[in-house]
Formats: C-alpha cells, sequence, structure tokens
C-alpha cells in the first residue's frame, strides 16, 4: 500500500458505519450504460472503500486489464502516487483535479490527469466517486524534452557568450565542447578534421573534450573507421552504434555533424554517447544542430582573426621593407596615421605623430605645396611635387598625394638624394668627357688645318706627329670609356685563374719602357722568389700595371726610378709601385679612383690625362678579388699597393 493511501479503518466514522452497513454497489439503467461506454473519456467508479466498481473501455484500454480484473482493486494498486482523493474525503459537491501515475497491468508506468467527484444517493448521502483519467504522458514527454532542451539551450547560450567574450576564442572551444558535453549527457564532444591530401586519409582532432574518469578514451581511433563513409557525403550527418573496448564502455553511440562556416574545410562535431541515446527525434537534433553552427561561427571567427592577423603582419612588413614615408592624412590636414622605415631621414614612431596636423610638423608653405591647391578644402585630384628640402634636413624628397575619397588622402615621401646626386655625376660625367674627348679632336682639327695651308718640310712632319698624338689619345679615352661602360653594366666579366706575377710585371714595364726611357726614368723590379702564383686575369693584370707605372712615369721628374716591389702578408701578394714624383695632397686621396678626377696639383702641371684610368684600374683589381691602397706625400712621391689574392698550392 502506498505511503499517502488512507487505510480503510482511517475513515471518519459516519462513512465507515455507513459503508458497513451497506455494501458499496454501482446500478446504472441501459441508456446510462451505452454512454458510459461510449464516451471518450477514460471513466472509473470508485467506491467509498476506495475500491473499483467498473470502469469504461477506453479506462480498461489505458491499463490493459479486462472488467472482472479490475472490480474490487484498491485504487493503492493502480495510482502508484498518492491515492484520489488527496487525503482527503471527498465532499458533495466536490471536485479535484491531480496528476498521477498510473501503473499499468504489464507494470509500465503512465502519466496521467485525475478528475474526481464525488456522486451522492436519492438521500444525499456520498455513494461512490467519479474518476476521469486523461493520458498525458505526451505531454509530460514534451515538457520534459522542453526542459532539457531549454537546459541545453541555456548552457549552450552562456558557453557561447563566454565564448565570444573571451580575448581567445580559441582557447575556449574545449571548454565550449565540455559544456555542451554534461548538457547532453555524453561523454565526449570533438571538432575534427579530415586531411584528404594523401592516399589514406587522417583524422586531425582540433578541440576535444572527454569525461575525465574515461580520459583513456581514444577519440581518434574511433572515427578512423568512419572516415570515407564521412568523406563520401560530408554534408550528411553519420550515426552510428559501435561496439566498445572496455568495461565501462561495453557499447557507445558516434554522431558526426558537419560543421557550417568553417570555409569550406571538411570540419565536424563528433559526439560520443554510452547508450544509443543519438537516434533523437528532429527538434532535439536540431537543438545539437544549432549548438554545432554556434561552434561553427567561433570557428569561422577565428579564422577570420587569424585571416586578419596574417595580413596585418604582412602589410606591416610591406610597409616596413618600403622605403618611402607614408601619410594618411585627412582634409583637416590631422594625420591618421603615420609609417616609415627607421632608417628614413624623417622616421617618428606613430604613436607621436598621429592625430596631430601636419601643418604642426612641418613648415606652411611645404605642407600648401604637397597638397596643391587643388586639394586645400577636400581631395580630389593626384598631386606630385619634385626636389624640396625641409630646414631640420639636408636630404631632397619628393611627395606625391593620391586621394582615397574625397575626406582622405595618402602622401608618400620618398627621399630623392641619392637620385639627384647619380643625376649630378651623370652631368659632371658628360660635362668631363666632352671636354676630354673635345681638346684632342680640337687640336687634329687645328692641325689638319695647318696640314691644308702647307709649310716647311720640318712643320708638316710637326704638324704630323702632333695629329696622330691627339689623335692616339682620343683613341684611348674612347677605350677606356669603353671599358669603363662594360665593367660597370657587368658585361665584362673576369675569370681568375692561377698565373706567374713574375712575368706579367716585366711584360708591364716593357710597355712602358719607351715612355720611361724619355725621361730617363730607371724601372727596378724586387721579388723574393720565382715564381709568384696568384689568382688573376693575364690581360687585366698587365693593363693595371701598365697604367700604374706609366702614371709614377708622368709625375716623376728625369732622372728618377720607379721601384716595383713584390712582397707577401697574411692572405695576400703585395705589389708596391713606389715614385719619387710631386705626391698627391691628403684632401685628394679619398677621390683619386673616381671617373674625371685630376687631384689640383696635377691639373696645375698641366700634366696630361683623363683622369678615368684609376677608375678602371680599381674596378679590375676589386673585380679579381683584390683592392689598391694609396700612401703619398706632397713632392715626396706616391706609393699604389695592389692586393692580389695568393693561388692555392
Amino acid at each position: 500500500m502506498d505511503d499517502k493511501t488512507i487505510p480503510l479503518k482511517a475513515l471518519p466514522d459516519e462513512i465507515k458505519n455507513m459503508l458497513e452497513k451497506k455494501k458499496p454497489k454501482w446500478e446504472i439503467d441501459q441508456f446510462g450504460r451505452t454512454l458510459f461506454e461510449q464516451i471518450a473519456e477514460c471513466v472509473f467508479i470508485i467506491g467509498m472503500d476506495l475500491r473499483y466498481l467498473a470502469a469504461n473501455r477506453q479506462a480498461l484500454n489505458l491499463l490493459g486489464y479486462d472488467e472482472h480484473e479490475i472490480v474490487g482493486m484498491n485504487v493503492s494498486d493502480v495510482v502508484s502516487s498518492g491515492e484520489l482523493p488527496d487525503q482527503q474525503v471527498i465532499r458533495e459537491d466536490e471536485t479535484n483535479i491531480y496528476e498521477r501515475i498510473l501503473k499499468r497491468k504489464d507494470g509500465s508506468l503512465i502519466h496521467v490527469e485525475i478528475g474526481t467527484s464525488l456522486v451522492s444517493d436519492e438521500h444525499g448521502s456520498p455513494a461512490y466517486i467519479q474518476s476521469i483519467v486523461r493520458d498525458i504522458s505526451e505531454r509530460k514527454a514534451t515538457e520534459k524534452f522542453l526542459k532539457r532542451n531549454g537546459r541545453i539551450l541555456s548552457v549552450i547560450s552562456e558557453a557561447t557568450a563566454r565564448l565570444f567574450r573571451s580575448p581567445n576564442i580559441e582557447s575556449r572551444i574545449s571548454e565550449m565542447l565540455e559544456s555542451l558535453g554534461y548538457a547532453l549527457d555524453v561523454f565526449s564532444c570533438v571538432i575534427f578534421e579530415i586531411e584528404n591530401f594523401s592516399g589514406y586519409p587522417q583524422v586531425k582532432i582540433q578541440h576535444s573534450w572527454v569525461e575525465q574518469n574515461i580520459s583513456h578514451f581514444d577519440v581518434q581511433a574511433s572515427i578512423q573507421p568512419f572516415v570515407k563513409r564521412i568523406i563520401s557525403e560530408p554534408d550528411a550527418v553519420l550515426s552510428e552504434v559501435i561496439a566498445g573496448k572496455t568495461e565501462d564502455i561495453p557499447e557507445y553511440s558516434f554522431l558526426a555533424l558537419p560543421v557550417q562556416g568553417t570555409l569550406g574545410s571538411q570540419g565536424f562535431l563528433g559526439i560520443f554517447d554510452r547508450k544509443n541515446s543519438l537516434a533523437w527525434v528532429l527538434p532535439e537534433f536540431d537543438v545539437v544542430q544549432t549548438a554545432t553552427n554556434l561552434i561553427g561561427a567561433a570557428l569561422q571567427r577565428i579564422h577570420y582573426e587569424e585571416t586578419i592577423r596574417v595580413n596585418e603582419f604582412r602589410n606591416h612588413a610591406i610597409l616596413n621593407a618600403f622605403p618611402d614615408l607614408l601619410i594618411r592624412i585627412d582634409s583637416d590636414g590631422f594625420i591618421l596615421d603615420y609609417s616609415s622605415s627607421p632608417n628614413h631621414p624623417l622616421f617618428i614612431h606613430r604613436d607621436m605623430i598621429t592625430g596631430k596636423k601636419l601643418i604642426e610638423t612641418w613648415p606652411e608653405e611645404i605642407v600648401m605645396k604637397i597638397l596643391g591647391d587643388e586639394n586645400k578644402n577636400l581631395f580630389s585630384a593626384p598631386h606630385w611635387w619634385e626636389e624640396f628640402q625641409l630646414p631640420f634636413s639636408s636630404s631632397f624628397y619628393e611627395s606625391r598625394l593620391h586621394p582615397i575619397n574625397s575626406r582622405e588622402a595618402l602622401i608618400i615621401i620618398r627621399d630623392i638624394t641619392d637620385i639627384i646626386h647619380l643625376n649630378e655625376m651623370k652631368t659632371d660625367f658628360l660635362n668631363r668627357a666632352s671636354h676630354e674627348l673635345r681638346t684632342p679632336l680640337t687640336a687634329a682639327i687645328l692641325m689638319t688645318d695647318l696640314i691644308q695651308q702647307g709649310g716647311t718640310d720640318e712643320e708638316q712632319q710637326e704638324y704630323w706627329g702632333v695629329l696622330k698624338n691627339e689623335l692616339n689619345r682620343q683613341k684611348i679615352l674612347i677605350d677606356r670609356l669603353l671599358m669603363a661602360g662594360r665593367l660597370e653594366s657587368g658585361m665584362l666579366k673576369l675569370e681568375s685563374t692561377p698565373l706567374d706575377l713574375i712575368p706579367v710585371l716585366e711584360e708591364s714595364m716593357q710597355a712602358v719602357k719607351p715612355i720611361a726611357n724619355k725621361k730617363k726614368i730607371n724601372l727596378i723590379l724586387n721579388t723574393p722568389q720565382r715564381p709568384v702564383n696568384v689568382l688573376g686575369e693575364n690581360g687585366a693584370l698587365q693593363q693595371v700595371f701598365i697604367n700604374l707605372i706609366n702614371n709614377a712615369g708622368k709625375f716623376s721628374p728625369e732622372g728618377k726610378s720607379i721601384t716595383i716591389n713584390v712582397s707577401f702578408s697574411n692572405d695576400s701578394v703585395d705589389v708596391s709601385i713606389v715614385d719619387q714624383g710631386m705626391g698627391i695632397g691628403p684632401e685628394a686621396i679619398p677621390h683619386l679612383f673616381e671617373k674625371f678626377y685630376r687631384a689640383k696639383n696635377v691639373t696645375a702641371a698641366e700634366i696630361p690625362g683623363s683622369g678615368i684610368g684609376l677608375y678602371i684600374v680599381k674596378t679590375i683589381v676589386e673585380e679579381l678579388g683584390g683592392k689598391i691602397d694609396v700612401e703619398s706625400e706632397l713632392n715626396r712621391g706616391t706609393t699604389l699597393i695592389v692586393h692580389l689574392r695568393p693561388a692555392p698550392n
């Protein structure tokens, strides 16, 4: 007997006496009986001793009993929670409605709603209780489902809110999976991808949660058998029941749902349950799909944030590598962004300059010229201003303004100092080359005119000699200019091979000897050994030493000596050409190997030369992997030292 059932002896004395005098009996005419049987509701007639007197067909079908089985049965044998009436004796004209659980004949339970009313006899005395029962099991299941789904949605909503509030979404994905797992009452939730780049696709777990007491569960191995099926239908839902391999999980269910919003990647939500409870009804599945979509949105946001981060990093790298100064400015003159390489002459950290007006940083007249007359109020047209200087910088700049829209523009400030210097060098080169070429050409034309005018044999011979010398001088200059051009453009490539340096020096001295003999200059070669093997190119080295020895002869007084000394240092073979000439001033030495440069004392002494020979010498020596140094003192001579690479033994 249920704890809440009132035993018969507990009834009030007046009812108990009435029941003892009169056994409960339920009688009804034929019309009433027909109505009783055909009513759609389940109707029970209960005696005052709380035993069933009758039940219509619907009531019998609900409980699974025949009428003879239920008549006389105590209400407490059917009502498993409470009795009817609810611990009270029903008074006349009173009706009560309760929710109870009834026990069927087969032992199963069913949720019902019971309405009871007391029926009196013709004397007004309680005769029996009429109970109308409605099956509310579906409503109860729906309420349970709604509560469960509400709990799941609440958990998902809270977890999603925490997820999207977090500065690091990826670190909170596993926490969301844990919340989802507890809400669904499953033991594992995972986000996984399938790498299909090789012949054997592999499962890649991105995020996972497994119930702590079964942490040994191998998620990846459990998914791997279904990879081919998942790949074949990537947009379908996979649901499988799998035999477990451990005592605590003898059997489990696996559900795989495609995660939407992962930008085309094969992302899935995997759910594992101990029971086969994953065969959910559609509304339950919709809740899980909602959770899946929220996770997909989070993963997509991670992807977007990573893309933005990579793009920002790439853009910063490009801007840092960009040699120019970039200024984004609005039409009111405020600097919105400021970016430049730390090596730029105008570099200022963006935090120090952003938000200020450009006119507060640079002079107003320069800012106005950078903007241009057409862009004073709104940005309407590109504007380019070439070659300007700022008061605090010695560099030269050009500016280019490009409108982004009518309210914003990008200003590019480029340092063109090197370009201006290069243009100056080109102009200087053209002027000097023209001068050097024009001088012998003018002399040659003059000699031609004198020859045409006639003269004595001696005069004619002198004119022809000068003409020949000037033409040769022009030829040498043109050859040197062509060689300098080939060396600068990389068209002339010198291949270094092992060779004996001594024959090269002797042949170079022999080539210069006729000129030296005219000034009675003695050429001396000092070498500690023979052979002296170096890495070089025979013709190039001859040109180097012929040029250097010839220069030493030009700048040496008559009767002096030029000494060529060969020596060895730790990593080079050194050749010194020592003269006893006029020497070079210290201010001229840094410029000695520049094209067309000639020291002032050489120019004053009117010693002929183009100023390009030493430039060619230095270029050849460096092309061969060596270097050249100068030691000189005015009126005490000059020493040029060529350092060459020794040949390996």
